[in-house]
């Protein structure tokens, strides 16, 4: 289980001390995919390299299992947006290239990332080069090396925004098929609704700068999810709908704040 109590995040920009994060607290269920959307500036990407371990924060603490973070570690896994492929490297060598720094033999990591590549659909292409690959095989790469090397917590940072939308959904039915055979925590950042209702068990809404807890949401749709019935359910269109009211209610509540025009 991922704690996150009270995390509060402050940055000097200009010589003006901003708050990004105010007092955040969450708990993640172990095996929960949890996705959390706001507006652009409230602190979704930070709280992210908090839980990593990547950024440090001001005051609170996150534990996994009980565990202080301190620091990155190999209970965690980041996916990024721009794929983060060395573009050196072929698609095999990339995706073992995390077992490769554990120190695991050529043999065995190698066939751990062709297991991998095969479970993301990209059996055959273990010898291209990320050049050689589309946007949306990039990332489905960087999900295959994310996974290798069986992490605890999956962190993916808004994973599926520079592909195109049929990709998206693609990408989304992939994800799902991997996290439901290996059964990670994952918490998921995007800026899509629809996207977050598809993928989560529930959805966390932050407002605007300073980011804070809006709104949790449970997301009470099947698994395993198929596209055509859950996309076009009155349940999947009622709480996409919500989400975006809330959104909505969380920006024009902030712009009122600041005297700011509508």
């Amino acid at each position: 289980m991922i704690e996150i109590k009270q995390v509060t995040k402050r940055y000097t920009s200009r010589g003006q001390e901003i708050t990004a994060l105010d007092q955040i607290s969450l708990q993640v269920m172990d095996d929960e995919f949890l996705t959390i959307i706001g507006p652009s500036g409230c602190g979704k990407t930070t709280l992210l390299k908090i839980i990593d371990g990547l950024v440090p924060h001001d005051s609170g603490e996150i534990l996994i299992n009980g565990r202080r973070v301190s620091g990155p570690g190999p209970d965690r896994a980041m996916v990024f947006q721009n794929f983060a492929l060395m573009p050196w490297a072929d698609i095999l060598t990339n995706v073992a290239f995390p077992l490769q720094l554990r120190k695991v033999p050529k043999k065995e990591r190698e066939e751990k990332a062709a297991e991998f590549l095969a479970a993301v659909g990209l059996k055959g292409f273990q010898r291209h080069y990320p050049h050689e690959l589309s946007g949306g095989m990039q990332q489905r790469v960087g999900l295959a090396r994310a996974m290798v090397a069986d992490p605890q917590v999956l962190l993916m940072d808004e994973p599926f925004a520079a592909v195109d939308a049929q990709t998206r959904q693609l990408l989304q039915e992939d994800l799902l098929n991997l996290w439901q055979r290996e059964r990670k925590t994952v918490i998921f950042i995007t800026h899509s609704m629809d996207e977050a209702v598809f993928l989560s068990d529930r959805v966390v809404i932050l407002s605007p700068r300073p980011g804070r807890v809006g709104e949790i949401l449970e997301v009470p749709l099947p698994r395993p999810r198929e596209t055509d019935s859950i996309r076009r359910s009155t349940e999947f269109v009622e709480l996409t709908n919500y989400i975006w009211d809330r959104l909505r209610y969380f920006i024009r509540r902030d712009e009122a704040a600041q005297g700011l025009p509508r």
